[in-house]
């Protein structure tokens, strides 16, 4: 697969591997053995960019994700990079299927939360760290400086940001260099666009999740599909109501229709748009099925003209959408 670079020097495949539905939001679990094995086939398609993070897991296992990624990486720990996450966890007291977050970046969590990663990965340093989310009663400078410690002690190589914003990007950016920023980011959910001029100014690479607004983008599912419920974040999200579908009956036409154009699959289309769209962008759509893997990977091979991406950027902007899932909420307790 074709790399990219995020920040000064981290070299990537051109599509990572979000792992967290093996373990945690997408319904039940997938078997262990299965998920190890499909991440490790992952591998031996090109990809080299695996993302988890220390809270995807389970009421009964919290913490499985990085157990699960660890195990499937150890034999090629010196071919990948793999990005873990800290700093919340969730509100477990709440009945809303996807539970709200809960942030805590206090320095001495962080560094207990970091010496687990790594137990749990199987790994003696992490390519990339990123602060979850931001913590209101912990300013980032703060963080930034745990930052610089835990790369002055070779635990970790660079760090990140997820869900930031342009102004915390700069203070933490001044403390402690930032590799790259992982925002959600699809032809549905564009607002993050405005942080695109800052990450060009300062170097730092976009990591862009949910890239097909939670797999709507994806052609494969209809106003018949189901998900299960209390375990699958999809049965609440608004782009999967029946509703939803009439009113983003264009958008789905719209991929459908330059997949044709292009012999390639709405999944495909939906991750090329941003590929073209910067050099520093890389999307980690997640899947549990290696076919779905196979074909993410074909996405880096699909070619859009700038013209054609300005085109499909003119469409968006005056096309009707349902509202898209835009994350869990955040509480402070």
């Amino acid at each position: 697969m074709k790399t990219r670079i995020l920040g000064k020097d981290l070299e990537v495949s051109a599509i990572g591997l979000g792992c967290m539905g093996f373990s945690h939001a997408y319904g039940a679990s997938t078997e262990r053995s299965e998920a190890v094995r499909a991440i490790q086939q992952a591998a031996d398609m090109g990809y080299t960019f695996f993302d988890t993070a220390e809270v995807y897991g389970t009421p009964q296992d919290p913490s499985q994700n990085e157990e699960l990624v660890g195990a499937a990486l150890k034999s090629r720990r010196d071919q990948v990079v793999i990005a873990t996450k800290f700093g919340i966890h969730f509100d477990m007291t709440s009945s809303q299927v996807n539970h709200p977050l809960i942030p805590d970046s206090r320095p001495r969590v962080i560094r207990r939360s970091v010496e687990q990663s790594l137990r749990r990965l199987n790994t003696d340093h992490i390519e990339l760290y990123y602060q979850h989310r931001g913590d209101p009663n912990v300013p980032v400078e703060e963080v930034a400086g745990v930052m610089a410690g835990l790369i002055q002690e070779g635990k970790i190589t660079r760090w990140g940001l997820s869900e930031t914003d342009g102004d915390t990007l700069r203070r933490a950016h001044a403390v402690c260099p930032v590799t790259a920023v992982q925002n959600r980011y699809s032809m549905m959910a564009r607002w993050h666009e405005a942080l695109f001029p800052v990450l060009e100014e300062l170097n730092v690479g976009f990591v862009a999740f949910s890239p097909m607004a939670n797999g709507l983008l994806s052609g494969k599912y209809d106003q018949t599909s189901r998900f299960e419920p209390g375990t699958d974040y999809r049965s609440v999200m608004p782009q999967f109501t029946p509703e939803a579908f009439e009113k983003n009956r264009a958008l789905l036409e719209l991929i459908q229709d330059t997949a044709q154009s292009k012999n390639a699959t709405p999944a495909q289309i939906s991750l090329v748009w941003m590929l073209c769209k910067k050099p520093w962008i890389v999307p980690i759509p997640g899947s549990r099925k290696v076919e779905r893997l196979r074909e993410n990977a074909g996405a880096a091979e699909v070619e859009l003209s700038g013209a054609e991406v300005e085109e499909l950027d003119r469409a968006l902007d005056g096309m009707e959408m349902s509202q898209v899932f835009g994350g869990s909420q955040i509480v402070r307790k």
